[in-house]
């Protein structure tokens, strides 16, 4: 690969939009998981610290190359600025990275890809090292990682990683409900997803937990919602993370509700699982819905005290009338509304009720099907 490259994985959680990309392992360990389509058909590797160091560097050669640009440029060798002007047309993907990372900061990295925890630790910390060694602006390295390799780390270990550079880990529970992990073939157990989750705020790395909402399809709903605020209220994550789920080509789920084995709910529903889910939240974490899919984005405050506005958003949805609820739902699948208050956008809701009308079958109602589709086109 040449100097002014470096591989970059398929994902990065959208908290880390502005982040350097830096692929310590490829694809996912597990990659059985009956709802996500990243990593099927591709192998799991670990990649070599040497190489690693290789793709670091060449991050630092594209920055030196950047502040030449400056210099030459005339921006005094401000390298946000030279940085800018190649954001619009740069020669490779790993430019673009290193491009849009320094545009904003150069502060925040994120290694990749699904599992950064299952490198040896004194190689990953190695490489943290490594990496705040030779770009010395970076104060925050962020990483995916599974319950189930955090709850094998010694906490000895996580330390380690955290006193070498390591600031906050995003992992995936999806649910604490047993029966909807084991359906899902998660390969983790809710008393997993605690031990990791209690590991890793134990070691002082901040913790993201991630929710997808819908997982426990329309017969596991109830018991999705409060075992999973049990599982997190003993973890007492810094953040949980909401994702209405999506169901996609390429997922074994897609099979399932092709073929009616998972019953998928509308969005009124998993509007009242997530207020089932709120409602049993009793911990001190950061709520936030920071993804498309999420009908109510607007849902987000800090566990407890913003617990009752949250509530408050979702009783105004439902007191809603039937059809402006489906405006409102429709509205928000076509990218027209971001909060709830829109609705009294006059011009948006025309838009949206001519959209309505469009694609109604009957000229009343858009079915779900349609909804779902339209959803699934922002992912």
């Amino acid at each position: 690969m040449p100097l002014e490259s470096f591989e970059i994985g398929p994902i990065r959680p959208p908290s880390e939009a502005y982040s350097l990309l830096i692929r310590v392992t490829r694809n996912c360990p597990w990659n059985r998981c009956y709802f996500c389509p990243t990593y099927k058909g591709r192998k799991f590797e670990l990649r070599s610290v040497e190489e690693i160091k290789q793709d670091i560097l060449a991050v630092k050669a594209i920055q030196d190359k950047l502040r030449e640009l400056s210099w030459k440029a005339g921006y005094g060798g401000k390298v946000e600025e030279a940085a800018a002007a190649i954001l619009n047309n740069p020669p490779n993907e790993a430019f673009f990275n290193v491009a849009l990372w320094l545009y904003y900061g150069g502060e925040s990295a994120f290694l990749q890809d699904a599992n950064s925890l299952i490198m040896r630790t004194n190689e990953l910390v190695e490489v943290l090292r490594f990496l705040k060694q030779t770009l010395p602006t970076i104060t925050r390295i962020t990483s995916y990682g599974r319950s189930k390799t955090a709850a094998k780390k010694t906490l000895e270990e996580l330390v380690q990683l955290r006193e070498a550079g390591l600031s906050r880990l995003h992992i995936g529970l999806e649910s604490g409900y047993d029966p909807v992990l084991k359906y899902m073939d998660k390969g983790v157990t809710a008393a997993d997803h605690i031990k990791g989750g209690k590991n890793i705020v134990a070691s002082g790395i901040s913790l993201s937990e991630y929710v997808v909402l819908g997982l426990g399809e329309k017969g596991m709903w109830r018991e999705h919602a409060t075992e999973t605020a049990r599982v997190l209220n003993q973890i007492n994550p810094d953040f949980i993370r909401v994702r209405t789920l999506t169901v996609r080509p390429g997922m074994p789920l897609y099979d399932e509700v092709k073929n009616g084995k998972f019953i998928r709910q509308t969005d009124e529903e998993i509007i009242e699982e997530e207020k089932l889910f709120i409602e049993n939240l009793n911990c001190q974490s950061n709520f936030v819905s920071d993804h498309i899919t999420n009908l109510l984005q607007e849902l987000e405050g800090k566990l407890p005290e913003d617990k009752e506005g949250m509530l408050a958003t979702i009783a105004k949805f439902q007191a809603l009338s039937p059809a402006e609820r489906q405006n409102f739902r429709l509205g928000r699948r076509l990218g027209i509304y971001e909060r709830l208050d829109e609705l009294n956008n006059q011009p948006k809701h025309d838009i949206v009720e001519q959209a309505r009308q469009k694609l109604s079958k009957d000229g009343n109602q858009v079915d779900d099907e349609t909804i779902y589709s339209l959803m699934e086109g922002f992912v």
